[in-house]
């Protein structure tokens, strides 16, 4: 890897960043690891590592049951945490946000709570042809069992919603509710979330966002976009596994049903009937993550440190370095939109090499990518593909990796004996 490369000076704070992942510094196939498959999971500073060991070693109880000192302890951490994800999306109040398991679960937690209540027969569900399978498929099911209608938001020809298709969807009358991405994890788009919002609400319709990759990449306030809900997951944005989040509106947490049945949840239990704690407790029967929301905590407050401004920016920076490298590449083709109008993803194919197989060669020379449909098929058959390469960007990110990148793919090229076909 050539780090003497002639790109602008990188600021020390993002180099320190790396410093602080000690995955990132392992070596792969005897060369140093690039890692750029980060819209699949990002890794965790240190910082996020040792508060979770803190928790473990040394307040690890239940919470909101015990009234020794561990279990208030753990009980403040936990709720500390909620505090602290409530405050980065700029929810109104700690309420507003549920924990979950991931984004998958959010949805899924809305789809089967205030759907199921609220979708009726002949209702319309408008989503974006570009989703990821977690903000498809439970509406797929749902649009089954109450009869209701899937409809689809189209792109414009450089890979960004198309807003009037949007309007003119609206104009139905029967769309009940808009499911979209904030920031598409195959080919980056941007959405203009207030447009959508603004739109939605303006015909009747309750929107819901899938911020697996916008809460990671862009910063959120739900209040000021006024968006219904919001779901996200602490793996994609320097946090762990197992704990996501869903915020919602008020008005809507208190309507709706349960949707885990069991312990923490409930006010009272009687033999036949029962009565449900307040939002957000309503929504998390069981034990929950306690140490994933300590980390996810923690997480927060080392992007805090930077802001997501800067993160994006610097992001800006990665995606345009790349886009110029990656035409040096004959033959490869990139989708979606321009790089100031994307997060930092790239997803991309090369004329006669399967990209299984690119990826596979992009492993053996240190390099780490996704190659498939990244849970988005339907994306990919408008396109006309079957599958691609992904490339995607975090704070930790350098340039002269993306140089490794271009090397590699140099490399994929000679040994499947590239031949154009133009």
């Amino acid at each position: 890897m050539n780090k003497g490369s002639n790109y602008k000076f990188i600021p020390r704070e993002f180099k320190l960043v790396a410093e602080d992942c000690p995955l990132l510094q392992r070596q792969v196939y005897g060369k140093p690891l690039v890692y750029l498959d980060n819209a699949a999971m990002t890794q965790m500073p240190k910082q996020v590592v040792e508060a979770m060991v803190k928790f473990y070693y040394n307040f690890n109880a239940n919470v909101h049951r015990g009234i020794h000192y561990l279990s208030e302890e753990a009980t403040d951490a936990y709720e500390n945490a909620r505090k602290n994800v409530a405050s980065f999306i700029n929810a109104p109040h700690p309420s507003n946000v549920i924990f979950t398991k991931n984004s998958t679960e959010s949805i899924n937690l809305i789809a089967y709570t205030w759907a199921r209540k609220f979708l009726a027969p002949r209702d319309e569900v408008l989503l974006s042809i570009m989703e990821h399978h977690s903000n498809l498929v439970p509406w797929q099911q749902i649009a089954k069992e109450v009869g209701a209608k899937l409809v689809y938001i189209y792109l414009t020809n450089d890979g960004l919603v198309d807003l009037e298709d949007i309007e003119k969807k609206l104009k139905s009358g029967r769309v009940k509710l808009i499911t979209i991405t904030h920031m598409s994890n195959v080919i980056g788009t941007i959405v203009p979330l207030e447009e959508v919002v603004k739109l939605g609400h303006d015909n009747g319709a309750i929107v819901v966002v899938d911020g697996a990759q916008g809460a990671a990449h862009l910063g959120v306030d739900v209040k000021g976009l006024d968006v219904d809900f919001y779901a996200f997951s602490g793996y994609k944005m320097l946090g762990p596994t197992g704990i996501g989040v869903l915020y919602g509106k008020a008005k809507h947490l208190d309507e709706m049903p349960p949707f885990n049945f069991g312990g923490s949840m409930i006010r009272s239990v009687g033999l036949y009937e029962s009565t449900w704690a307040e939002p957000a407790q309503k929504f998390e029967g069981g034990t929950p993550n306690i140490g994933g929301a300590i980390g996810l905590s923690a997480a927060i407050d080392y992007l805090r440190a930077f802001s997501m401004e800067k993160l994006h920016r610097r992001e800006q920076e990665l995606l345009h370095y790349c886009f110029e490298r990656l035409k040096t590449v004959p033959g490869l083709r990139i989708y979606g939109p321009p790089p100031d109008k994307r997060g930092g993803i790239i997803s991309f194919s090369i004329e006669g090499i399967h990209p299984h197989d690119i990826s596979t060669i992009l492993d053996r020379e240190g390099v780490a990518v996704r190659a498939g449909h990244h849970c988005a098929e339907p994306l990919h058959d408008y396109l006309g593909i079957s599958s691609s390469v992904r490339v995607s960007f975090y704070l930790y990110n350098q340039e002269y990796e993306i140089d490794a990148l271009i090397d590699a793919l140099m490399v994929a090229r000679r040994v499947f004996g590239y031949v154009s076909t133009t």
